[in-house]
């Protein structure tokens, strides 16, 4: 039996790297049969997808619908549970799926939900989607009926994630899963380290009762600081709402920047290896690859974005990545962003060192740097505005990088403005060897925004 179907998604969900959007307003139960649909079309009849999904209220009927628009276009469907994404990328290697779907909100709004999804071990992201959204409008199929099959594989991947795992003291961690769906796995992962473990808001709750789960927002740390100001303890670990995301906070209570915990991974493996090649995002210090080179390996810089960085990781065979947000990639664990597997390895590094968490970021160079500052602005909008300052810097002859927004650099200190894919803003950040020369480049970056929009800039 021929099935018909023309369906439109709201013009906001499709995104760049993944499909979100707030449930049952701009994203619902149909959007994920038919996303079922067309991507059971596309891997073929009796191929496997695997499905995840995190602790979202929406996540259950969103995952039903998903799964009965991939069975009826005759693929199989591997169900996989409430795990965290990591786990979800996993699986996929696990039994060789030929696709994965996590549906997630991530780190947003426990309104939101999406689709993070892999093909053939990679992502499916732009173009990718963009195609998926034109199919959408109209398209036909056979009806037939894949089978349906529950994995747990919980254990299997703790197992994995621990094989090169060991311990050569004791370490005491505050971990914090902020009521997400790293939560179980965490609270089985801290069992395995030696040392005084406390556990945080390990329940996973899609309403996220305590605080929000996006560990790159500094009041979201609070509670890990506190527990380490009471207790002493040698470190905090956070995870975002779907646990491939980390924040950090070291013994002094202090949050720890992306770049500079990715610095301080990428240190240990240089150690061992001085020919490698570590990936960080447009948006880390230049400490970060001033630093990689200076150890001897060679730094790369890319786009921001987990679906970018995975894919350059391929290209340049990087044994590790990161990016500011938080996402760490190593090779070693597939290529993939998994804050679990960085957790452990950070574990490992400290139960190595004679030296304390502070002591190993106060060994890192000073400079002085604004936080990630997001601006509103339209989605109409922001594309075109970095669009027409970048033109503006290439005529005065700076010293750019576009690959992603423009990241323009002076002798002492630099600064980025990047058009923002997941939300309907701008963002910027400034970086300098003093806070004189910081000033400077604020004052750069508003001067550039504010000759396009005055109004964008008095918003900064």
């Amino acid at each position: 039996m021929l099935k018909k179907v023309k369906h439109k998604f709201h013009e906001s969900i499709i995104r760049s790297y993944d499909v979100r959007g707030v449930y049952d307003n701009t994203l619902d139960c149909k959007d994920a049969r038919v996303i079922g649909n067309l991507l059971g079309i596309k891997i073929g009849e009796k191929k496997t997808i695997n499905v995840g999904y995190d602790g979202r209220n929406s996540s259950v009927p969103l995952k039903k619908s998903l799964i009965n628009g991939i069975l009826e276009t005759g693929a199989n469907v591997c169900e996989i549970g409430l795990v965290p994404t990591p786990l979800l990328y996993y699986s996929c290697v696990n039994n060789n799926a030929d696709a994965g779907i996590m549906i997630t909100g991530s780190h947003n709004p426990k309104d939101y939900n999406g689709f993070k999804i892999i093909y053939k071990k990679m992502p499916f992201y732009g173009e990718d989607l963009k195609k998926i959204e034109k199919e959408a409008l109209d398209y036909e199929f056979d009806l037939k009926k894949g089978k349906k099959q529950k994995i747990d594989l919980q254990e299997n991947y703790i197992s994995n994630i621990l094989k090169d795992f060991n311990q050569k003291k004791k370490i005491n961690v505050v971990w914090d899963a902020g009521n997400g769906s790293a939560g179980n796995v965490m609270t089985a992962l801290s069992q395995r380290i030696s040392g005084s473990q406390k556990l945080l808001f390990n329940k996973i709750d899609g309403d996220f009762p305590n605080h929000h789960p996006d560990p790159s927002d500094p009041k979201n740390l609070l509670f890990c600081q506190n527990e380490i100001k009471k207790n002493k303890f040698d470190l905090g670990i956070a995870f975002d709402g779907d646990g491939d995301r980390i924040g950090v906070v070291d013994d002094k209570s202090r949050i720890i920047p992306g770049d500079i915990l990715l610095l301080i991974l990428a240190k240990d493996l240089i150690e061992k290896n001085k020919n490698i090649s570590i990936i960080g995002d447009v948006k880390c210090s230049q400490v970060l690859f001033d630093e990689v080179k200076r150890y001897g390996a060679k730094p790369i810089i890319s786009q921001t974005g987990h679906s970018h960085v995975k894919v350059n990781m391929k290209l340049q065979n990087a044994e590790l990545a990161g990016e500011m947000s938080g996402h760490i990639f190593y090779k070693k664990n597939y290529g993939f962003d998994d804050a679990l597997f960085a957790s452990l390895e950070l574990i490992k590094i400290l139960s190595s060192s004679k030296k304390k968490l502070s002591e190993i970021v106060d060994e890192v160079p000073k400079v002085f740097n604004t936080p990630e500052i997001r601006i509103e602005c339209d989605d109409d909008k922001k594309f075109k505005l970095i669009d027409m300052i970048s033109k503006e810097q290439k005529k005065l002859k700076k010293n750019i990088i576009d690959i992603d927004g423009l990241r323009v650099s002076s002798k002492n200190g630099w600064w980025l403005l990047r058009a923002s894919n997941t939300q309907p803003g701008i963002v910027l950040r400034c970086e300098a060897k003093t806070p004189k020369e910081l000033k400077k480049q604020i004052f750069a970056v508003k001067k550039a925004i504010e000759e396009f929009d005055p109004s964008l800039s008095k918003k900064f």
